[in-house]
């Protein structure tokens, strides 16, 4: 008792001094009835008294329970009084590894921030508390708190002399040098570039006069991200920050470098074989420190470059592999999987490519379990967000409802500025307006080849072809279209390269050259089959059976009959792939063309349907003008 009782806070005394007086004053209200009442009432009195007794005995041992071990309840909690420091304590190191793991299930920033204010109004010098506000308004991107609450915990760290005390003068010169780096990377996470140089110039500074190497690595890897972050190039940076992690013996600093490396060389074009190679290695160092943090960012990485070289398939695996995979981080039982950026980054793509196959429910499942898992206060949530507007976007434009698609243009603008610019430059192509678009996509064109966005380089140019199309200019989009061709190799972008061969095809049977389109068709059609979104099957199975129609005007009349039927097979296959993402478009032209063939080949009954079908089609949907021929 007296143990439990020197653990209490003043508060919490105070609580049991009122307690135990109530108690007694109600005690001796009862011994005054009972003197009053009749002798032969006496027994059963004191028998009902001595229950009563019992039961509060019972009550205010529950009670003073309740106030030694506090409601585990994070809402119970929130709204207790001030607590014991072992209590304290606990509920930071509690909610901190509740933000890393899972943040879903830490208190609310309102919340937390109410109970944090709680905690430093009676002790003020609570460092712990000031860097959970830190992290706290780290979550809603509040700039001026999260600075002043991580300044705040570097001054009580120093004043309290918690790390003098065992390193002596030293540790009140490694807060000061941790406190810049830190300040130096809150202002980068921020946006604010010239002050974070100016603080990581001073942290750099603290650390060369202290000897400080491990403080100076870190210092050179947030170098590496603020200069790569302004645009510069720092390749040479980076390589050597990862030799010098080696050498001083950081596993983690290296690691992170090696991932940066792999990330800056697959936008630099190099083969996706030396890329997992370096991934390999990294994986080996994790495994050996059991560092289970980047075994799940390497994993990320490896979906990310896949799905950058066109290769969905082998994303998808890996992202199964991250999914399925256990941590080797000790979580609370509640805790099912670390809700970190590498789970969201793999659920995003794994959204992504079930929309691209038709599967729309399915992604929105996994969009649904995102928002769940990471809410939209927290740090990670603009990657579902992005990813979610994506989605709707590219339905909008399938179903034609342009007018659906500006609000969302507005909403990924919001998120992303470029990938904003480019899809209202689509929505404007869509809706004919030639010259708006083509005036957006120069704009977007010339920032990309500055910034070095190669892969939204080479979607601009492919959209300025099509805008060529549209315009009959078919001899001016070939340019365009070997310029984008021969960016896509250059950069090893597979999936682009087939998307622009599958252009130029087209461009060549405009041109009056079937058979060549027909010839280079077979470059593009199998990486499409095996990899492509079912949009563009549809639309490479289309244009196989366009170029067979017009290659067949030369024919012999039985090898003219077998072209045609084999093209009504393809443009079967088409309807079946744009029916899934409900392209009604596409699906009208298709059941025109059939039905010509149809007609040339004497087949009136199959004929009749399609030309039923299409006149039912041709009635619900808006014509706006555009040729079949010049549409890919």
């Amino acid at each position: 008792m007296i143990l439990a009782y020197n653990k209490l806070s003043f508060s919490q005394v105070y609580k049991l001094y009122t307690s135990l007086q109530n108690y007694f004053q109600c005690d001796k209200t009862k011994t005054t009835t009972k003197t009053e009442n009749e002798e032969a009432d006496m027994e059963l009195t004191n028998t009902e008294e001595e229950n009563e007794e019992e039961q509060e005995l019972s009550e205010e041992r529950e009670m003073e329970k309740e106030d030694l071990d506090f409601p585990i309840g994070e809402e119970e909690l929130a709204c207790s009084g001030p607590l014991s420091q072992k209590q304290a304590e606990y509920f930071l190191s509690h909610q901190a590894s509740l933000l890393k793991n899972d943040e879903s299930k830490a208190l609310s920033p309102v919340l937390l921030q109410k109970e944090l204010n709680n905690l430093l109004k009676f002790n003020p010098d609570f460092s712990e508390a000031h860097y959970l506000s830190y992290l706290n308004s780290l979550r809603v991107q509040d700039v001026f708190s999260s600075t002043h609450s991580l300044l705040h915990y570097f001054d009580r760290l120093i004043l309290t002399g918690a790390e003098s005390k065992s390193n002596g003068d030293e540790g009140y010169g490694r807060s000061l040098r941790y406190a810049a780096l830190n300040l130096a990377a809150v202002h980068c996470r921020f946006g604010h570039y010239h002050q974070a140089e100016l603080a990581l110039q001073e942290a750099i500074r603290i650390a060369q006069e202290s000897s400080d190497h491990v403080c100076l690595q870190h210092c050179l890897s947030w170098l590496y991200i603020l200069k790569s972050r302004k645009g510069e190039d720092s390749s040479v940076l980076l390589e050597h920050s990862v030799k010098k992690a080696v050498h001083f013996g950081l596993p983690y600093l290296a690691s992170l470098g090696i991932q940066f490396l792999v990330q800056q060389r697959a936008f630099a074009g190099k083969t996706a074989d030396k890329l997992m190679d370096a991934l390999k290695d990294s994986d080996l160092l994790h495994w050996k420190h059991s560092l289970s943090e980047l075994i799940d960012i390497s994993t990320a990485q490896k979906t990310a470059v896949w799905r950058l070289y066109g290769q969905s398939t082998m994303a998808l695996q890996q992202a199964q592999m991250l999914l399925s995979m256990d941590s080797l981080d000790s979580v609370n039982v509640s805790v099912q999987q670390n809700n970190t950026e590498s789970f969201a980054v793999v659920l995003c793509h794994l959204a992504e490519l079930h929309a691209e196959q038709g599967f729309f429910s399915a992604s929105s499942e996994i969009l649904k379990h995102l928002r769940e898992r990471f809410p939209p206060h927290s740090q990670h949530a603009k990657l579902w967000m992005m990813f979610d507007q994506k989605i709707q976007f590219e339905r909008a434009m399938n179903d034609g409802k342009y007018h659906v698609t500006e609000s969302l243009v507005t909403g990924i603008t919001a998120l992303n500025s470029v990938e904003g610019l480019y899809r209202k430059a689509i929505v404007l192509k869509a809706q004919n307006q030639t010259a708006e678009a083509h005036k957006i996509l120069q704009v977007l064109l010339t920032h990309c080849q500055k910034v070095k966005n190669m892969e939204m380089v080479i979607r601009v140019l492919l959209s300025l072809a099509e805008l060529y199309w549209r315009s009959s200019c078919h001899p001016v989009a070939l340019p365009v279209l070997l310029q984008a061709l021969a960016l896509s190799r250059e950069y090893r972008l597979q999936y682009l390269a087939s998307e622009t061969v599958l252009n130029l095809a087209f461009s060549q049977l405009m041109l009056g050259i079937p058979e060549q389109a027909l010839n280079i068709l077979h470059m593009a059609i199998e990486p499409i089959l095996a990899h492509g979104a079912v949009l563009d099957k549809g639309r490479a199975m289309f244009l196989v059976a366009k170029c067979q129609v017009a290659s067949a005007a030369s024919y012999s009349p039985q090898k003219k009959t077998d072209a045609l039927e084999s093209a009504i097979v393809n443009l079967s296959e088409a309807k079946s792939y744009f029916s899934k993402v409900d392209c009604k478009e596409q699906i009208r032209d298709i059941l025109y063309l059939q039905a010509r063939l149809y007609n040339s080949l004497g087949k009136i009954q199959e004929r009749n349907k399609c030309a039923m079908l299409f006149r039912q089609m041709h009635q619900e949907l808006p014509c706006h003008g555009v040729s079949l021929l010049i549409r890919l």
